[in-house]
């Protein structure tokens, strides 16, 4: 009898934990108020009556955009900052343009997977796993090949070819947020300690004030 009473305990604690996870939505929807009163995990939303069209609507990713940048290469991102009806739906998607040899450089989304779809060109890509094994997985993708990159994982993506190339992602998150490791890194501000970081990458200071100042 114990031992039923303790599976039972397990198994309320575990249905818990899952309906603590982001829920699904109550509403048809629920269009982003940015300017809302009320402070939440994500926007207020807006009364549905007054939604329109263009709530739900973005135009604009069939341009490509501007890699004329040291890395070589442009996030065109459609979340909810471009679309307020994505405002608890937890999907979004960009648009990733690539020249010659440019990088998407390694990065992570805290609050999303991504699925990625070459749509023009040929890409290396790859993610990173969690310590100890800090095992690289990647792979070249022709046009039509799609990837995925778990949530949280450091990953990337380069151009391999000599032409430009595009690529379509989709997030699962209105709101996936990025962290590209070598900005936050060496670039935040105010700086991190470059004795710290010297240690941490086991090189001088003066290598470490050279490369943050690139940043």
């Amino acid at each position: 009898m114990a031992s039923h009473f303790i599976v039972l305990v397990f198994l309320i604690s575990t249905c818990s934990v899952a309906l603590a996870s982001d829920s699904s939505p109550l509403q048809d929807f629920c269009v982003a108020d940015p300017n809302g009163p009320v402070l939440v995990n994500g926007f207020a939303c807006k009364d549905p009556k007054m939604a329109q069209a263009s709530d739900f609507f973005f135009s604009g990713l069939h341009m490509p955009g501007n890699t004329s940048n040291p890395v070589g290469s442009r996030v065109s991102p459609v979340n909810v900052a471009q679309i307020p009806g994505l405002n608890t739906l937890g999907i979004s998607l960009a648009r990733i343009d690539f020249a010659p040899w440019g990088i998407n450089p390694p990065h992570t989304h805290p609050r999303a997977t991504e699925i990625l779809t070459v749509i023009e060109g040929s890409l290396e890509v790859g993610f990173i796993t969690s310590n100890p094994d800090n095992r690289l997985i990647t792979k070249v993708l022709q046009k039509g090949d799609v990837f995925v990159f778990p949530v949280n994982l450091v990953h990337f993506q380069r151009n391999t070819g000599h032409g430009n190339a595009v690529a379509i992602a989709a997030l699962s998150s209105q709101n996936p947020g990025v962290i590209t490791i070598a900005n936050a890194v060496f670039g935040s501000k105010p700086a991190i300690a470059n004795d710290l970081l010297a240690k941490s990458f086991q090189t001088d200071t003066k290598t470490i004030d050279w490369i943050q100042s690139k940043f």
